[in-house]
């Protein structure tokens, strides 16, 4: 029995190390220590936004609902190209990434999503949505409502608006969450009969926070350094909480435009999103640049 034990303890110990080895999972305390490094709040606050930016970048739907029994399922895949400040702006700090590993910059962070949504009577809609960040153990969940304002006239352009909460899960030392509202116009038009093509554009006003727990800024501690200093140093030099970033302090403007194609039962769709996010405590994250794709079935 006790072998098994040891084994067991050996097998877990051992998934562990690997799953804290993911290359995107996200260790806060690169970003400085706020009690010793002043601008380590600004860097937490623009990261996170920049964060959150990338979590809700996603629309992929046209401005139209689908009907009071409507049912669609869609496979996503959004390209965030996330960059880090090299030469950041004068009297700007740098923004970082702080991934498990050096940040590959030059290639975009994958986030593959699974999309489910029902028509409800009045044009209104419901939907979820799930998506994984490639290379990590962190998944963000999305709940959706949809109102469509104007649809189906023959001269008119459609006209939808959306509300939604996204929080990202699994993540280490700080939680991230956010919302939006955002305002769709299109129009759909009919090519062959069975087949049509929906271009449309919009604008998406975002709110983002996030609060961190007590971050161990020094994991690599002996056990003789933990021992030689008191509990209220060790606390004090070595354990912090970053300063929240509440909801009503961080808005951003994200724009969109797209294109959606059904034929029969069949979607595809294709999207470009380009998110403003603003200087915050002297900390300026770049624009975020998303690139949207979506394959489906609508019943």
């Amino acid at each position: 029995m006790r072998t098994w034990t040891r084994i067991l303890a050996v097998g877990l110990l051992a998934c562990g190390t690997l799953a804290s080895a993911d290359p995107n999972d996200f260790q806060v305390r690169q970003l400085g220590n706020p009690t010793t490094d002043a601008a380590a709040n600004g860097r937490f606050a623009a990261f996170t936004r920049e964060l959150g930016a990338a979590l809700t970048s996603t629309n992929l739907m046209a401005p139209m609902t689908l009907g009071h029994s409507g049912f669609d399922v869609n496979a996503e895949l959004s390209l965030a190209f996330l960059r880090a400040s090299t030469t950041p702006a004068a009297g700007s700090d740098a923004f970082q990434i702080p991934t498990e590993r050096n940040f590959d910059s030059t290639s975009p962070l994958l986030l593959p999503s699974v999309h489910i949504r029902k028509g409800l009577p009045f044009s209104f809609e419901l939907g979820t949505r799930v998506a994984w960040i490639d290379k990590s153990q962190m998944f963000a969940a999305t709940g959706e409502v949809r109102w469509a304002v104007n649809e189906g006239f023959a001269y008119l352009p459609d006209l939808c608006v959306r509300g939604y909460a996204t929080r990202l899960f699994n993540t280490r030392d700080f939680d991230l969450g956010a919302g939006g509202l955002d305002l769709g116009i299109g129009k759909r038009f009919a090519i062959g009969g069975m087949v049509t093509i929906a271009p449309y554009a919009g604008w998406n006003l975002v709110w983002v926070g996030a609060s961190s727990g007590a971050v161990n800024f020094r994991p690599e501690r002996t056990y003789a350094e933990s021992v030689s200093g008191t509990p209220l140093n060790q606390l004090t030099q070595d354990f912090a909480t970053y300063k929240e970033v509440t909801l009503g302090s961080s808005s951003h403007n994200r724009f969109y435009g797209g294109v959606r194609f059904v034929a029969g039962v069949i979607q595809l769709g294709a999207e470009v999103s380009y998110s403003l996010i603003g200087a915050t405590e002297g900390v300026t994250p770049p624009p975020l640049l998303t690139v949207n794709t979506t394959a489906g079935l609508d019943f």
